[in-house]
């Protein structure tokens, strides 16, 4: 068996020297692996003119970045800061889209003096853009239509009701002689239904209402099919055959362009799909402790670090890299915050020791990006593999970090 398969990284690369080196908690991402889920996902669609927008909030840091922006995709903002992390990763401004939610008039003229196109999801945020200077204004509406169908159309018409993304169908006429008599010219059309409910046929459905608006506006140049494609965390898992998907949006799109006479581009934002199995943090076993005929395994990281199994109660694959083939017993794995922060119950995985370095997979997507300094704890380092090397992209904060934007520290 090679370094690689025991380890799971490039080049044979060893997880716990890297932890040595850069200090727990830390988070690593493959390079490799992102490039195959591109690579993966171009492939899918290939038969269609589309065109991939990676989606920041998944994972913003900027040397991935710019690894997305050599391998040639555009980029998806939610943020006038996400727009300008873009441009400095080597984005072109038209390469940028920004979708926001309820942003200020100022957010909305800064992106638009940045040369970014927007995405409007509301009446008055359209009201807002027709007001920003410039003589050329250009926007994508986001709409949000009628799913019915799905595995779990319960949960889909949960969503819609829940949701505040989205023009609603309803809607669509008020907003498009709004955009006229404000001189605002519509470009695109935008839909997104959501990764908790998505299958393969919300995304049809939802493709099919786009098409459908897409036929009583003249002048657009794209449809925009969003993101939240899944990846599984678990072997039982169900995904998305993005192959199958293409299959059938194809004839969609055929007929569209023979009744319509224009050929759109169809964008697509992926995020989790690109990073999230990229991505491992690495913690350290801090100490272990009986609790009512449980065992508490303590772990130098919580839900500051990774939130998603507090705020989403996701599950994330659980190694034990120091004791690979220890007699498996079940922990309930916990962090350091003053504050429930369970990140697993129930879990068989190999004879846990203090000191022991646990690998949380799947934690490239809403990692990083959603840690915080709760308790003021200190951000983890992170660490890019790439081309046989471990490339430190962020450096572990420090307490001055912490201090140096509160006056009188």
């Amino acid at each position: 068996m090679s370094p690689e398969a025991n380890t799971g990284l490039p080049g044979g690369l060893d997880p716990l020297a890297l932890c040595e080196t850069w200090g727990t908690p830390l988070y690593i991402y493959d390079a490799r692996i992102m490039q195959e889920q591109l690579a993966t996902f171009r492939a899918a669609f290939s038969k269609l003119p589309y065109r991939i927008l990676y989606a920041a909030k998944a994972l913003s840091n900027i040397e991935v970045l710019r690894l997305f922006r050599k391998e040639g995709t555009g980029l998806d903002a939610v943020s006038v800061e996400e727009i300008e992390l873009g441009l400095r990763a080597g984005f072109s401004p038209s390469g940028i889209l920004f979708t926001p939610s309820f942003p200020s008039a100022a957010d909305l003229d800064r992106a638009a003096r940045l040369g970014a196109r927007i995405n409007i999801d509301s009446l008055s945020t359209l009201e807002k853009f027709a007001g920003c200077d410039g003589a050329d204004k250009a926007c994508c509406l986001r709409l949000k239509p009628w799913l019915r169908t799905g595995k779990s159309p319960e949960a889909v018409e949960r969503w819609r009701a829940d949701s505040k993304f989205g023009i609603a169908l309803e809607e669509l006429d008020t907003a498009c002689e709004l955009a006229r008599s404000s001189k605002v010219r519509i470009e695109g059309l935008h839909v997104h239904s959501s990764s908790v409910i998505l299958d393969a046929d919300v995304f049809l459905e939802a493709a099919g209402a786009l098409f459908e608006a897409a036929g009583s506006i003249p002048g657009l140049e794209y449809l925009d099919f969003g993101g939240g494609i899944k990846v599984p965390h678990r072997e039982e898992d169900p995904v998305i055959d993005l192959a199958g998907i293409a299959r059938c949006l194809e004839p969609l799109y055929r007929n569209f362009s023979q009744e319509h006479g224009k050929e759109l581009e169809l964008w697509f934002e992926p995020g989790r799909y690109l990073v999230s199995r990229a991505g491992r943090l690495l913690a350290r076993v801090t100490g272990l402790k009986k609790n009512d005929g449980e065992v508490l395994a303590g772990v130098d990281t919580g839900f500051h670090h990774l939130l998603r199994p507090r705020l989403y109660g996701a599950w994330h694959e659980i190694t034990n890299l120091s004791n690979p083939g220890g007699e498996p017993a079940e922990y309930r794995i916990v962090g350091q915050l003053c504050e429930p922060d369970d990140l697993a119950t129930a879990r068989m995985i190999p004879e846990i020791r203090e000191g022991d370095l646990l690998a949380f997979h799947n934690a490239g997507a809403y990692g990083a990006s959603m840690a915080s300094n709760y308790n003021s704890r200190l951000r983890p380092a992170e660490l890019l593999l790439q081309d046989g090397e471990a490339k430190l992209i962020r450096r572990r904060e420090t307490l001055e970090d912490l201090l140096r934007t509160q006056a009188g520290a």
